[in-house]
C-alpha cells in the first residue's frame, strides 16, 4: 500500500533543512507482504538540524509465527516477542511521535507499506506525512563511492557511527546517520528545501545537473523565468506559480526532447517575481512576442495565423482564408491556430451554407462552360455557369453571417446532427470528419465568445488570487495594486493600441487576451468583481467542446 503523498504549502516546501523535522522508521516483520504478514518490532528517530530529539523502540507480538528465517536474520525469537504489545496498541504512541515530521526510510515504501496496513486494519486514518527514501538519494549521490547501496555496506564504506544489524532502532540510528551526510551532499547541487530534496533523485543524474547551482537564487513564488545562453540571448520564456520548483523540474520530470538542447545552452535564467498568476501569464505572453525566443513553440507563430473572412464587400460573398484584417466591410473570425484550421472551419460552414466556392471574379456574362466542380456534385450555390438566383444566395449568406456571429446554432446543431446520423449508420469515419468540423467551428466560435466579451468591457476591476487588484481595459491587463487606495503600477510592456470592440482581435493580443479569458473562467468562483463598465453577462448561448476526448496523460516522474 503506497502513502498518500502530503500537498505542501510553498511555505512548508522551502523551509531550510536544517528547520526540517524528519523521522527515520524501521520496522522488522515477518515476511515482505503487508497484506499476510506482521510486524515485530519498530524503531524510530526524529532528527532536527542535525540533532537527535528522541527515539522510539519496542517489540511487537505479530500474533502468529516467526518463520525460521526471520529469526536466523534478526535475531527476534517467539520468546522475545510473547509478552510484547500487539500493534494496535503500539501504533497510537508511534503516529504521535511522527507528528507532522518527514517520514524517512531506506527503502522507505516497505516500511511505510506496513504502517498504512496496520493502520487500516486497526481502523485508523492513514499517515499522509511527506516521504523520503534514503535509497533512491544514495544511488544518486554516492554511486561512483561504493559497490552497492545496501544499508551495510553504506554504513561500512562510509563509517557511520552506528551500524545496522536487522534490529529495528539500530538500523533506524543508521539510517539517520546516513541522513546527515547524504544531506551535506545535496548541498553542493543547491539543494536548500524540502522540495529540493525530494526531487533530487530524479536530478542529480542529469547530464546537466551541474547547472542546477543556475536556481540557487530562484524564489518560490510566482513569475516568469527566462533561460538565456551565454551571450544574454533569450532562448525560453516560461511562467510558474512557484519558480524555483518549476525551472528545477527541467532537469528530472521534463522528457521533452528539446529540453536537453536547452538546457546545453543555457548560461544563466533570469526572473521576475509577479504578484499574481494572472500578471505572470500575461507577461510571459508579451514578452514571448517581443522577443521570439527560440525554444518556445507555443507563442511565437502568432504572426502567421490566419483569419477567416466572409467577403460581404462582393456580389456573391464567399468563404476565405486570409492573413490580415482589412476595413473592407467583410465578416472576419479568428485570428485561427493555423491555415488547416481556418480551412476546417471554411468547411464546417460550407457544409451547412451553400457558399460559392469559386475563386474566379464573377461577371455579368460567365467565363466557365460548365459550372465547377463544387456546383456540379450540388454541394455549393455558385454563379459560375450562370443559373444562380440572387436573392436566394443572398438568404443563405445572411444565415452565414448570423451562424458566425450571434446565432451560432444555425451552423452547430445541423453539424451535430450530421455527425449523430452518420454515427448511428456505422459510417465513422465520415462522422469523425463531421465531429472534426464541428469541433473546429465551435472552438473558433468560442474564443471568439469569451475574448468578445472582455474587448467589449472598456474597464474592468477585479481582485486576483485573493490578493491585489487588476484593472483591464478591453481586457487588456493594465494596472494591478495591492490595497484599495496604494498607488497603482502599471504592468510591463503594454500594448501600444487597445482592442476596438466588435472588430476582430489582433494577432498581436490574441494570446494575452485568451490567457486573460481563460484565467477568469478557471477563477470566476473566487474572483471578486469590484466594477465593470458594462454587464458581463453574454446573450449568446454556451457552446459544447466537441473535440474527442483523450487517454489520461501519465503524470510525469518525479513531480508531487
Amino acid at each position: 500500500m503506497r502513502a498518500p503523498v502530503r500537498q505542501g504549502s510553498f511555505d512548508d516546501l522551502g523551509t531550510p533543512l536544517s528547520e526540517v523535522t524528519f523521522v527515520v522508521v524501521d520496522l522488522e516483520t515477518t515476511g515482505g507482504s503487508p497484506t499476510t504478514d506482521a510486524i515485530t518490532e519498530v524503531g524510530a528517530v526524529k532528527l532536527r538540524g542535525g540533532a537527535c530529539l528522541g527515539t522510539f523502540g519496542t517489540l511487537v507480538n505479530p500474533g502468529r509465527a516467526i518463520p525460521p528465517t526471520i529469526t536466523v536474520l534478526t535475531g527476534i525469537t517467539e520468546a522475545m516477542v510473547v509478552r510484547a504489545p500487539r500493534i494496535e496498541g503500539v501504533l497510537a504512541s508511534l503516529v504521535e511521535f511522527v507528528g507532522d515530521a518527514v517520514v524517512v526510510g531506506h527503502n522507505v515504501r516497505f516500511d511505510v507499506g506496513f504502517l498504512q496496513a496496520a493502520l487500516e486494519r486497526a481502523g485508523r486514518p492513514p499517515l499522509d506525512n511527506a516521504t523520503l527514501d534514503t535509497v533512491a538519494l544514495a544511488r544518486r549521490l554516492l554511486r561512483d563511492e561504493v559497490p552497492d547501496c545496501r544499508l551495510g555496506t553504506l554504513a561500512e564504506r562510509l563509517r557511520l557511527a552506528h551500524r545496522p544489524s536487522h534490529r529495528a532502532l539500530d538500523d533506524a540510528l543508521a539510517t539517520a546517520d546516513l541522513l546527515h551526510l547524504l544531506l551535506e551532499r545535496a548541498g553542493s547541487l543547491g539543494v536548500t528545501g524540502l522540495d529540493d530534496l525530494r526531487s533530487l533523485p530524479s536530478m542529480a543524474g542529469h547530464p546537466e545537473a551541474a547547472k542546477l547551482r543556475l536556481t540557487d537564487r530562484l524564489p518560490r513564488r510566482p513569475g516568469i523565468y527566462l533561460f538565456r545562453d551565454r551571450a544574454g540571448r533569450v532562448l525560453y520564456v516560461g511562467k510558474a506559480t512557484n519558480l524555483r520548483s518549476r525551472v528545477r523540474s527541467y532537469f528530472s520530470t521534463d522528457e521533452r526532447r528539446k529540453v536537453g538542447a536547452l538546457l546545453r545552452e543555457t548560461a544563466r535564467v533570469d526572473h521576475k517575481v509577479c504578484p499574481s498568476t494572472l500578471e505572470a501569464s500575461v507577461l510571459e505572453a508579451r514578452l514571448i512576442r517581443t522577443l521570439t525566443p527560440p525554444y518556445n513553440s507555443v507563442g511565437t507563430r502568432w504572426s502567421r495565423r490566419p483569419y477567416l473572412k466572409l467577403t460581404l464587400d462582393e456580389a456573391w460573398p464567399r468563404l476565405s482564408v486570409v492573413r490580415s484584417v482589412r476595413p473592407d466591410g467583410g465578416l472576419y473570425l479568428g485570428p485561427l491556430g493555423s491555415t488547416a484550421v481556418a480551412r476546417t472551419v471554411a468547411e464546417a460552414v460550407e457544409s451547412v451554407v451553400p457558399l460559392r466556392r469559386c475563386t474566379q471574379p464573377v461577371r455579368a456574362t460567365p467565363s466557365r462552360t460548365a459550372p465547377c466542380a463544387a456546383a456540379q456534385l450540388g454541394v455549393a450555390t455558385c454563379p459560375c455557369a450562370g443559373g444562380a438566383d440572387a436573392e436566394r444566395y443572398a438568404e443563405h449568406v445572411r444565415r452565414a453571417a448570423a451562424g458566425l456571429t450571434d446565432r451560432p446554432e444555425l451552423l452547430l446543431d445541423p453539424l451535430r446532427e450530421r455527425m449523430e446520423a452518420l454515427a448511428r449508420d456505422e459510417r465513422f469515419e465520415e462522422a469523425a470528419l463531421a465531429r472534426d468540423r464541428l469541433a473546429a467551428l465551435s472552438g473558433a466560435l468560442r474564443r471568439r465568445q469569451r475574448v468578445g466579451r472582455l474587448t467589449a468591457t472598456p474597464r474592468l476591476v477585479v481582485q486576483v488570487d485573493g490578493g491585489e487588484w487588476a484593472e483591464l481595459r478591453h481586457g487588456v491587463l493594465w494596472r494591478m495594486w495591492g490595497d484599495r487606495g496604494a498607488p497603482a503600477r502599471r504592468v510591463e510592456m503594454p500594448p501600444e493600441d487597445l482592442p476596438r470592440p466588435g472588430e476582430p482581435v489582433s494577432r498581436e493580443l490574441d494570446d494575452e487576451l485568451a490567457c486573460v479569458a481563460s484565467w477568469l473562467d478557471r477563477h470566476a468562483a473566487s474572483v471578486r468583481l469590484e466594477l465593470s463598465d458594462v454587464p458581463l453577462s453574454s446573450p449568446l448561448p454556451r457552446l459544447d467542446d466537441y473535440r474527442p476526448l483523450r487517454p489520461p496523460r501519465r503524470p510525469a516522474r518525479g513531480r508531487d
